[in-house]
């Protein structure tokens, strides 16, 4: 079982900028890690992902271009996030899974195994 815990987290103007931080306990670099996201009323989506072996990305549209996922040694997932909008407001999590890659990227949905328990970013207008 992987260990998940996020950081990083806050409220912001839009158009500001926040990196998340996930510390990863038990995550090898044969491991998909992602970020997603949850707000009120809505499904939780995938936002960006990451093979650490190869450091290939995956982002959801939303958030290409803005957003950025980074990994440190399957250690630490960062999320850097740049020009942030209201619609971006969300609890953020981050996950890890040893099956979810498909020889070219990481999956999006959120059948990942391990979770961490969420930080939030709200941004207002």
């Amino acid at each position: 079982q992987v260990q998940l815990a996020e950081s990083g987290g806050g409220s912001l103007q839009a158009g500001g900028s926040l990196r998340l931080s996930c510390e990863v306990s038990g995550a090898t670099l044969k491991y998909c890690m992602g970020w997603f996201r949850e707000a009120p009323g809505k499904e939780r989506e995938g936002v960006a992902s990451l093979f650490p072996e190869t450091n290939t990305p995956r982002y959801a549209a939303s958030v290409k271009g803005r957003f950025t996922i980074s990994q440190d040694n399957a250690k630490t997932l960062y999320l850097q996030m740049n020009d942030l909008k209201p619609e971006d407001s969300a609890t953020y999590y981050c996950a890890a899974d040893p099956g979810l890659w498909n020889g070219i990227w990481c999956s999006l949905g959120t059948g990942y195994r391990d979770w961490g328990q969420g930080t939030q970013v709200t941004v207002s207008s």
